[in-house]
């Protein structure tokens, strides 16, 4: 049977972790793939272990691995604790904020069920699902963004930034990814494009975006740093 991996990164999310995972635990996958799910707790200051703690007690059938940084080191090396620790043979991300609906883990495994996928990313700019209506600078900055690594990786991505990737387990654990912040999007996706023969797909995702007043972490800063990585891994290559 073939189980599906779901990486939860989660800085300071106590207020909206256990909704996060009620959410996964509700989800019934396709093709009867199973669930693993790795939180990975970036030195949160609020009481995001608690949380997560109290829930893995209180729904003792859900396969629940936790993970702690004694330091924060950021969003992509969450993420690579949860690579590294993954057992299925697919890995999604799932933010811990619910701008992402883990309904929709079904729409990124049909390809994958289908037998026409190796990577399926879902995009917040293509289909007809809902999509919270918020920031004009942030919808330019990321088509941006997207445009400059197609031009580099040759993919016709329409959202390279999104937090839904989903990858062949082997192939993700085979890339060597060194970025720890929010450069990992970039990086992956340049180097996932390089594996010879891979097959990536790209489906329509809903979203709902919050407001830096909601607890959205991302800003102008990590914008000119994804540029960066998109420069180093794309232009020259970087390992």
């Amino acid at each position: 049977m073939k189980k599906l991996s779901i990486i939860v990164p989660a800085y300071n999310e106590a207020r909206t972790i256990s909704a996060t995972l009620d959410k996964i635990r509700s989800v019934i996958l396709i093709n009867n793939f199973e669930k693993e799910v790795i939180v990975v707790n970036d030195c949160s200051s609020d009481d995001t272990a608690a949380q997560v703690e109290k829930y893995a007690t209180d729904n003792p059938l859900m396969d629940i691995r936790y993970f702690f940084h004694a330091l924060n080191k950021g969003k992509g090396a969450a993420l690579h604790t949860g690579i590294a620790h993954a057992t299925g043979d697919y890995i999604v991300v799932q933010d811990a904020d619910l701008e992402y609906n883990p309904q929709e883990f079904n729409l990124l495994l049909q390809p994958v069920a289908d037998g026409f996928a190796d990577v399926v990313f879902g995009s917040r700019f293509i289909g007809g699902r809902p999509h919270r209506i918020l920031f004009f600078w942030h919808t330019i900055g990321n088509k941006f963004l997207t445009f400059a690594s197609n031009m580099f990786s040759n993919l016709n991505l329409t959202d390279m930034e999104t937090c839904y990737k989903l990858f062949r387990a082997d192939i993700l654990k085979g890339l060597r990814l060194r970025e720890n912040r929010f450069g990992f999007e970039p990086e992956v996706t340049h180097k996932m494009a390089r594996v010879k023969g891979i097959r990536v797909y790209e489906v329509g995702i809903s979203y709902y975006g919050r407001t830096y007043e909601e607890g959205k972490k991302i800003g102008w800063k990590d914008g000119v740093k994804a540029l960066y990585c998109i420069i180093k891994y794309g232009l020259f290559n970087a390992k």
